[in-house]
């Protein structure tokens, strides 16, 4: 289940993302699992410095989350993973529009579907 969120992020700084080809790569390698910095860069051909660049922005507008990659010998590391599910700009009456959808683990559904039960006024009994 995709849940549409309410996002201060204006349509048009979506598209300006979008549509630039390493913030777009980054968005689609980390939609799978979590990469590191480095592995972006190695994948995408440019450097690290680049890949930290854009890494920023796109967290700055809730597109990307870090997360902490444990290696075998401890090591940790930062690595990245799309919180995007899907985007979808709509051009009705002159005005651009963006709903953007979020991934979600199991616990935040669950969250989710309770906070909506107790405001929907309905009650259960056991």
């Amino acid at each position: 289940m995709m849940t549409p969120t309410n996002t201060s992020v204006e349509p048009e700084v979506i598209i300006e993302l979008v549509s630039r080809e390493a913030p777009r790569c980054i968005l689609a390698m980390a939609s799978d699992q979590s990469y590191t910095a480095e592995e972006l860069a190695d994948e995408y051909d440019v450097s690290t410095p680049t890949v930290y660049r854009h890494v920023g922005v796109l967290q700055e507008h809730g597109f990307l989350e870090e997360t902490i990659r444990i290696d075998r010998f401890g090591d940790h590391r930062k690595a990245y993973e799309t919180t995007l599910e899907r985007v979808c700009l709509t051009f009705v009456d002159g005005m651009v529009g963006a709903d953007i959808h979020v991934r979600q683990d199991f616990i935040d559904k669950f969250s989710s579907f309770w906070s909506d039960l107790e405001q929907s006024g309905i009650e259960l009994r056991w």
